[in-house]
């Protein structure tokens, strides 16, 4: 095959895509050219760690957001890839919540095996993607980071797989400028050490929120006071922590919110969530959507409806995660190899209508769930991926939700089925509160 096809970012979106090409040649199966360009130094995307904030090394926006002590805050069986189970990987069962540095062993394993890091150009930042209609080609514009030089080339297709949680939606308040602490987003947050003994104040209801919130609190911050927009998170939380209105005002230290009451606090965590943002893709083929389920412009939430050899991976918000990423790159890989077709483009803006009129229409976050998962089936049906069984994942994460409500700080010491083995997760050595040291070898208890 003589075609080429450019996939941006070597995270878990993009390797998904390097995975699926990877399967088919197994098979013996003639694929393209594969060119991944990755702006970071190794591949793993968000899962990556680094102390960086604001500009990278380069002088580029830091991509990642990776914080010290993150563990996963859904059920590993809830994500597992279908060709590669956690117990194969690691040789034996382990919980349910792991850290970070688990998970991206994990995921590192599965692209090891398949052996496709020489697709992968490194500290390669792609500064601009545009299409000739007339010679029907995209043209890459790359700047090799390393060399300090600019590039370009052509590409048959082109996936977009940087994902959607590097770009803080960063509000302001009145007095942040006069604020005597510190203000930052949750993109820079890096260790809740440096919280200790302070008292914090988090904007935002959103999964960072609980999470951030859950880790200064272990580590030993004084409080924890969440201001909402809409409504309170709801869950049974410790003693020193409080869910008040949103923010009006700071003076100082001193947080005013809307309904008048007052504290105190040393630092300010937004989290404020992320803005889909593709500014190196010409405005015709960029993606502009709000965080939902179903984005607009995106056949089978994968194909650009104005061109579709341009494919974007992973920009829905999440329940799923690997598992679904996988199936929408097999999903475009077929579309790549020429084993499936798209519609024209009205039968594809009705399908996305009905997919989203569906999305409107969810009542609630177990609602969300299934239709996740009845969208990854969906993908699944239409290629070989191997086939796993979703109402399992379903019930992982029903579970979750639930223990979730019954304690917020114990959820994790819980375990799930896995889709893929049939086996319950065993219980941790430590609970989740106790668990300070987050590396592998504690975990897996092989120091």
């Amino acid at each position: 095959m003589t075609e080429r096809v450019a996939v941006i970012g070597a995270g878990p979106s993009g390797l998904a895509q390097l995975r699926a090409f990877q399967s088919a040649k197994s098979k013996g199966e003639d694929i393209p050219e594969i060119v991944c360009f990755e702006k970071q130094q190794n591949w793993g995307g968000l899962w990556n760690y680094s102390w960086r904030t604001g500009l990278d090394q380069f002088g580029d926006p830091v991509h990642w957001g990776m914080y010290r002590y993150l563990w996963s805050n859904g059920p590993k069986e809830g994500l597992e890839f279908a060709d590669y189970s956690f117990e194969e990987h690691f040789g034996k069962p382990i919980a349910s919540y792991p850290p970070r540095a688990v998970l991206y062993d994990y995921i590192e394993g599965r692209v090891k095996k398949a052996g496709v890091r020489d697709w992968i150009r490194f500290n390669s930042t792609v500064r601009r993607v545009s299409h000739d209609d007339a010679g029907g080609k995209f043209t890459v514009l790359v700047h090799d980071n390393e060399e300090d030089r600019d590039y370009s080339e052509e590409f048959d297709y082109v996936v977009v797989a940087s994902g959607h949680f590097s770009t803080p939606n960063v509000p302001e308040f009145e007095g942040f400028n006069t604020f005597n602490g510190r203000i930052l987003h949750a993109h820079d947050f890096r260790d809740a050490l440096e919280f200790k003994d302070q008292d914090i104040l988090i904007i935002g209801t959103s999964y960072s929120a609980e999470d951030i919130g859950s880790q200064c609190w272990k580590y030993g911050c004084r409080s924890v006071t969440v201001s909402h927009r809409t409504a309170p998170m709801g869950y049974k939380w410790p003693e020193n922590w409080k869910e008040v209105p949103l923010l009006q005002k700071v003076e100082k230290n001193t947080a005013t919110f809307i309904d008048g009451s007052t504290v105190d606090v040393q630092a300010i965590i937004l989290c404020t969530g992320y803005l889909h943002h593709f500014p190196f893709i010409d405005e015709e083929l960029r993606l502009r959507t709000n965080n939902r389920l179903y984005p607009v412009n995106l056949y089978n939430g994968v194909v650009w409806t104005g061109n579709p050899r341009l494919f974007y991976l992973g920009m829905q918000d999440q329940w799923y995660t690997f598992n679904m990423f996988d199936a929408q790159a097999w999903y475009a890989r077929d579309l790549m190899l020429g084993k499936l077709n798209v519609p024209d483009q009205n039968e594809m803006e009705s399908d996305i209508e009905k997919w989203r009129e569906e999305e409107d229409s969810i009542a609630d976050d177990y609602g969300a769930i299934e239709y996740q998962g009845r969208y990854t089936r969906h993908l699944m049906d239409m290629t070989d991926y191997p086939p796993f069984n979703i109402e399992a994942s379903n019930q992982a994460f029903f579970e979750w939700k639930k223990h979730k409500k019954q304690n917020i700080m114990t959820f994790r010491d819980n375990g799930y089925v896995s889709p893929l083995t049939g086996n319950r997760a065993p219980a941790h050595h430590t609970s989740w509160i106790n668990a300070l040291d987050d590396s592998m070898e504690s975990y897996l208890q092989t120091e």
